[in-house]
């Protein structure tokens, strides 16, 4: 019988890729989230009963334990960028983390894959970053053998990072970014997601592993290509630190107010984060340990922004009609 593995928030933007991966490799898979009415979309990735959604809360011993019984390997990609709540940063990034590794342990679970991120830190200023430092710090405790993965800013067809700036640039001239000069280190889905299949299937050595794409570059320069390739003109606009977290304070006051209602577009712990680059650590493990060749933005963006250039999908045509008429 081929082996199991439960991904925790297999249905999001990392754990589809995961799923994915794994499907085609063979294991059955148990995708653990809240809605699973809401994650059909995972059941193609391979024959029929290969991968099912199942009913998860990260917060409920009873209920993490329960979609772990038989569990080859397990998978946590459950993250949040939410301070308030019942799933705040505290509840999912690190108490969530700590519950899934201690009851792996006592179910004898063979193997963990856990992705954190790039910055995580129990002495930053960010919850978000410290939070994310502490689940580490409690994953190795219970299950010292896990792989854990520090991926950078992630990008994908789904992401909610070049798709969420491209849709911005529909609504005026100007792209207001905040932390114009922080490095990145963009990190193509796939690639994370065939990282964290090695460590299900045992072929990565335990520990750290901080990832991160060839393409290392600043905030408002990844605006530039992205504007690029979009095929837009836009002033890039860098908001200062000190007003980007007055804005943020009163964007926070606006979600209380409304009682959740109206969601911030940045919140203050997201700019203190902005303060740090993000990019891979230059004595950490990364993707060449792992035997992986990270992919270029080049080779990703314009696959799925086209969507957002003046033309769509013929502006390649509309180009080379222009080019045509010119000569």
């Amino acid at each position: 019988m081929s082996k199991l593995v439960t991904i925790y928030g297999g249905s999001g933007f990392v754990g589809r890729y995961i799923a994915r991966r794994l499907a085609q490799a063979g294991w059955r898979i148990r995708v653990a989230v809240r809605r699973p009415n809401e994650a059909m979309h995972v059941k193609p990735y391979g024959v029929v009963g290969q991968v099912e959604p199942v009913f998860c809360n990260i917060r409920d011993d009873a209920s993490v334990r329960a979609v772990m019984k038989g569990a080859d390997a397990v998978v946590n990609c459950v993250g949040t960028f939410d301070r308030k709540g019942r799933n705040n940063f505290d509840a999912v990034q690190h108490e969530g983390a700590e519950r899934i590794a201690r009851l792996a342990a006592e179910e004898g679970v063979e193997r963990m894959v856990h992705i954190s991120a790039i910055g995580a830190d129990g002495d930053s200023e960010s919850i978000y970053a410290r939070t994310k430092a502490q689940g580490e710090a409690a994953i190795t405790g219970h299950f010292p053998q896990a792989v854990i993965l520090r991926p950078s800013v992630i990008f994908g067809p789904e992401d909610a990072f070049f798709n969420r700036f491209a849709a911005m640039t529909r609504l005026g001239p100007v792209l207001p970014v905040v932390g114009g000069g922080t490095r990145f280190q963009p990190v193509y889905v796939d690639d994370v997601a065939a990282a964290a299949a090695l460590g299900v299937e045992g072929r990565a050595a335990p520990g750290v592993y901080e990832l991160g794409g060839p393409d290392v570059t600043t905030f408002r320069d990844l605006m530039r290509h992205m504007l690029q390739v979009i095929r837009r003109r836009r002033l890039i606009m860098n908001i200062p630190f000190w007003a980007a977290s007055a804005m943020a304070w009163v964007m926070e006051l606006g979600q209380t107010l409304s009682l959740g209602l109206i969601p911030p577009q940045i919140t203050r712990d997201q700019v203190r984060s902005l303060r740090h680059d993000n990019v891979v650590s230059a004595d950490a493990k990364g993707f060449a340990e792992l035997g992986i060749e990270p992919t270029s933005l080049e080779a990703v963006l314009p696959d799925y922004l086209w969507r957002f250039r003046p033309s769509g999908q013929y502006a390649a045509i509309q180009e080379s009609a222009d080019k045509l008429r010119s000569g």
